[in-house]
């Protein structure tokens, strides 16, 4: 009878083993926050970096939140895992546990449970994390790309990425002209009324975000302007107008030409 439990009790685990095996090859990268739930700091007694490397140590792409994505997970989350690290109560040990969640908030894995008796906040994080990451041991991950995780390119697709690019090669040339082109100092009386601005301009422009960009709202609120991102940082493209909005140190530049005299102007915008 012993037997029969135990060789039942082994074949369940092989079983797990399997599925969870199985279920973790088909994600490419881990995404590890910058702070626990259960902690009061980001990074708190280094716990979040310990995680990192716990990860990488048994051969998972990792990225911490907030970094700069790879290009393959910015078109598709569902090749990443969100993980987290929960807290269970206890008066003497300190007990973590490992989860793993898919793209549409589903627990994909959940570690072994990791004690430690270590009274030090700092040593027992440190020693239950490690405890949890042990049971990651007998899954031997190894990324293999699944067809339901996988990016389907149509040829709509396709186009519409080869017209985002041709506009922003149009924009990177204009870019270039103008740098080429003189300024030309223009007297303040000439500007106000700028003959590009739309009239009802208030002092603060409010960001609202639309497709493929932002509308520029007053507090009447009337939209003053729409405008498309672009690939450039903070430069954007004014919808209907030859001109364009970008950064320059705080202030926001509007920057645009009027009967060929290029014209600048200062706009308070809040994102």
């Amino acid at each position: 009878m012993k037997t029969k439990l135990f060789t039942t009790l082994i074949a369940c685990f092989i079983i797990t083993s399997v599925f969870s095996q199985t279920n973790l090859n088909d994600y490419k990268y881990v995404i590890v926050p910058k702070k626990f739930d259960f902690l009061k700091e980001e990074n708190q007694y280094r716990i979040n970096e310990l995680g990192k490397f716990l990860f990488e140590k048994q051969g998972f792409i990792t990225l911490m939140e907030g970094e700069n994505y790879p290009d393959d997970f910015k078109q598709n989350r569902c090749i990443g895992l969100n993980s987290n690290v929960l807290k269970e109560p206890g008066m003497f040990k300190t007990k973590l546990t490992v989860i793993l969640k898919d793209c549409n908030d589903q627990v994909i894995y959940t570690s072994q449970l990791g004690e430690s008796r270590i009274k030090d906040y700092s040593k027992a994080y440190n020693e239950a994390l490690r405890n949890a990451f042990k049971s990651f041991e007998n899954i031997n991950y190894s990324y293999i790309p699944n067809n339901k995780n996988v990016v389907t390119v149509t040829k709509k697709d396709v186009e519409t990425k080869n017209k985002v690019a041709q506009e922003i090669q149009k924009l990177k040339e204009e870019i270039q002209s103008l740098k080429e082109e003189k300024v030309v100092d223009v007297p303040v009386k000439e500007m106000k009324p700028m003959e590009s601005v739309i009239e009802g301009v208030s002092n603060v422009l409010y960001a609202q975000e639309i497709e493929n960009g932002f509308q520029l709202v007053d507090s009447s609120p009337k939209v003053v302007y729409r405008i498309k991102s672009t690939n450039l940082d903070n430069v954007f493209l004014v919808e209907n107008k030859s001109a364009i909005i970008y950064k320059k140190g705080d202030d926001w530049i509007l920057e645009f030409y009027s009967k060929s005299v290029l014209k600048q102007e200062t706009l308070n915008i809040k994102f």
